[in-house]
Parts: C-alpha cells; sequence; structure tokens
C-alpha cells in the first residue's frame, strides 16, 4: 500500500474505548501484556464497515469483537522490546476456529495501523473475521502503540514482530475459551506481500503454515530500488526516503543527513508521528532533488543489506501458494510477483488482477478470491 491515506470512517460499529489492562508479565516472546477493546460489531454493522472500504459483504457471516493488544517480541538486534496488533475473534461458536494473519504495507505513520484506526487494513482483518476465522493484523515494530521507530522493510524484524503477534493472540483466544486451530493461513499487501512470503516459510518450518496468498509484494527489493531510482515506479520519492532513513537506523550508512538528503530535515518526516499528508506535501518531487549525487551513485552500486532481502522466494511451499498482483500496478510492477512465482520452482501460480488495477486497489479484488481459498482448506 502506498504511504497516501486511503480514508478512515467509523460506519455502524459500536466503538469501545477505555483503559488498557494489564493480562501478563511474563517475558517470555510472544508473552500477552494488555488488551484493549476496540469494536464490537453484529453481523449488519460489519456489513457497513466493510462496505464503507469497498470490499465485498458476500461472506460476512459473523458478528465480531476487535482488540487491540500489546505483547513481547524482540527488535531487529534480538533486544526485547513491547508491539500491538489488531485481533479479532468471530462470534461463531466455533470453539476451534481456523486462522488468518493480515500484513499491512507501507505505513509511515503509526496512528494509521490496523489496531488504532480505522482504515483499509481494519477492513481486511474484519473480512476475514466475519467469515470465521480469527484474525490477527500486527501492527510491527514501532507502529501503533510499540515504542521507537519502525524498521521499515526489515522482512527478518517484520516476521518475529508477526510470529509473536500470533503467541499472543493464541493466548487471548484461550482467555476467551477458544482452542484455535495451529494452522495460518497468511496474505499481505505490498510491504506485508513480501513479509506475508517470509512469514509462510517461517510457519512452515513450525508446521503451522495453512495457505499463502501474497498481494503486491515487493519481492526483489534491489530491482525495485533501482527502477525507483531511475523514476519508474510511482511514489518511488516516498519509499526511498523512507526506506533510507529506516536503513540508516539499522545499519548506520550516514552520519548526518546532509550526506544524503539536499534537504537535511527529510528523516525528520520519518519519526513515525507525521501523518501521511505531512510527508507528502514536504517531499521533492524528484529522486534528483531529494538525494546528494553522492548518495544516488551509492545506491546506484549493490548494497550487501538489499540484495539479501532478494532471498524470500527461495523456498519450496508444502501449500498451495497464488500470487497476486495487477499489471496496471505502477508502484510495484507485476515483475516482481512473476519472479517470485519462478523462484517457487512450480510451487505457485500468478493472478493477474488486471490493467486497469492500480496497486491500492489490489486487496480490495484479492481478497475475495483469498477468503474463499482460504475456507477450502
Amino acid at each position: 500500500m502506498s504511504l497516501k491515506t486511503l480514508g478512515a470512517a467509523i460506519v455502524g460499529a459500536v466503538l469501545l474505548t477505555g483503559p488498557i489492562h494489564a493480562v501478563a508479565s511474563a517475558s517470555t516472546r510472544g508473552a500477552l501484556i494488555d488488551v484493549a477493546p476496540v469494536a464490537a460489531m453484529d453481523t449488519a454493522q460489519v456489513k457497513q464497515y466493510l462496505t464503507a472500504f469497498g470490499l465485498d459483504t458476500a461472506a460476512v457471516r459473523y458478528g465480531v469483537d476487535a482488540k487491540r493488544i500489546l505483547y513481547r517480541t524482540v527488535d531487529p538486534d534480538g533486544e526485547p522490546i513491547e508491539a500491538s496488533a489488531l485481533v479479532v475473534l468471530p462470534r461463531s461458536g466455533d470453539r476451534a476456529p481456523r486462522q488468518v494473519t493480515w500484513l499491512h504495507g507501507t505505513t509511515a505513520y503509526r496512528g494509521s495501523v490496523a489496531s488504532v484506526a480505522d482504515g483499509n487494513d481494519r477492513a481486511a482483518a474484519l473480512f476475514f473475521a466475519t467469515a470465521g476465522f480469527l484474525t490477527t493484523a500486527p501492527d510491527y515494530l514501532g507502529l501503533g502503540a510499540g515504542p521507537g521507530f519502525h524498521p521499515y522493510a526489515h522482512t527478518p524484524s517484520t516476521v518475529t514482530a508477526a510470529v509473536d503477534a500470533l503467541r499472543a493472540a493464541r493466548q487471548l483466544a484461550v482467555r476467551s475459551g477458544l482452542r484455535p486451530d495451529p494452522r495460518v493461513g497468511v496474505t499481505g499487501h505490498s510491504q506485508g506481500g513480501l513479509a506475508a512470503m517470509a512469514l509462510g516459510a517461517e510457519l512452515q518450518r513450525r508446521g503451522d503454515l495453512g495457505g499463502l496468498a501474497p498481494i503486491a509484494g515487493p519481492m526483489r527489493p534491489s530491482v525495485l530500488v533501482a527502477d525507483a531510482l531511475d523514476g519508474r515506479i510511482a511514489n518511488g520519492v516516498a519509499y526511498l526516503a523512507y526506506w533510507t532513513v529506516a536503513w540508516n537506523r539499522l545499519y548506520h550508512w550516514y552520519d548526518a543527513p546532509a550526506e544524503v538528503f539536499r534537504d537535511p530535515s527529510v528523516p525528520e518526516l520519518f519519526d513515525g508521528e507525521h501523518p501521511h499528508e505531512e510527508i507528502f506535501v514536504n517531499l521533492p518531487g524528484t529522486v534528483g532533488e531529494l538525494f546528494t549525487p553522492a548518495w544516488l551513485e551509492r545506491l546506484r552500486q549493490p548494497v550487501p543489506e538489499l540484495l539479501a532481502a532478494d532471498r524470500y522466494c527461495d523456498w519450496r511451499p508444502g501449500v498451495p501458494v497464488t500470487l497476486y498482483a495487477a499489471s496496471g500496478d505502477r508502484d510495484v510492477p507485476i515483475a516482481n510477483s512473476a519472479w517470485c512465482r519462478d523462484r517457487l520452482g512450480g510451487a505457485a501460480r500468478l493472478i493477474d488482477l488486471g490493467p486497469e488495477t492500480d496497486h491500492a486497489e489490489t486487496p480490495r479484488l484479492a481478497l475475495p478470491r483469498i477468503l474463499a481459498t482460504f475456507a477450502r482448506g
């Protein structure tokens, strides 16, 4: 998903507010710390909500209860940290519900994630939950109620946060009298599409992968960065600025912003506190206006950390995998998903959502198909 806010509305929902109550204090990864009610909806309210975000309501079957959880995980250095997620429980009466996890796309503002704000990502989580799936939507590190900065596009830490969110969601479910099926259907959009592929590999290693359906993921990051540098993708300036700031925090690429950015104030936009509208209006229009000539030249050379991120399609899934992308997508070209399909060695198929479909539109078209696949098991 691009950084642009895609709209927010509260439609027919019974929103619940109040203090977060401590429920655990263990120091282990995935330990549930706090739970706060977010929304409670009957089926009519769910239909209204999904309709407001353009999602198909044909599969609405149950009311839902949405909770924000805070749980223990680790940062990119393996140090303890807290993170938040949205967990949506279906009112299905099934004491052993199957599970889905939804991984969101590029988000620079901590307040726009599913556990905090109404939006497309919360709608996606409700979409699966109303069909009967216990659904977890991690906010990732540094977003939502989690402290610190978000390590944008750092897939390993996204995977650890997602695995630990599933552990915490299971604890919440058990407290509610449920015993969830350990198998998890994994899907996500854009940044979350690549993260879904990586999480799928980790869950398969654990024996818990139930299905895998990434949407418009940047599956070959090194090529996508090269395309952005040459102005061949939409919103490339925003993606490159965010990525550079985030990975400098991880790998210390520069000492002072003026070494990299023509406007040294750019990194301040990516502190997690600036809404997306503020970020966009304060960025230049071209990559040449964003970066210094020296940094542009540096990025045109092989970047070891980036080349290492091209490896997440190099495994053999043991479940059916469907990749969704659109030939009309100018943010993340469909070639990314085609490359991943080929790397998976025939274990996946690719569905083109069409030449008229842009990046933001891909989830709306893909989600009903993904739900049908996950429901078939």
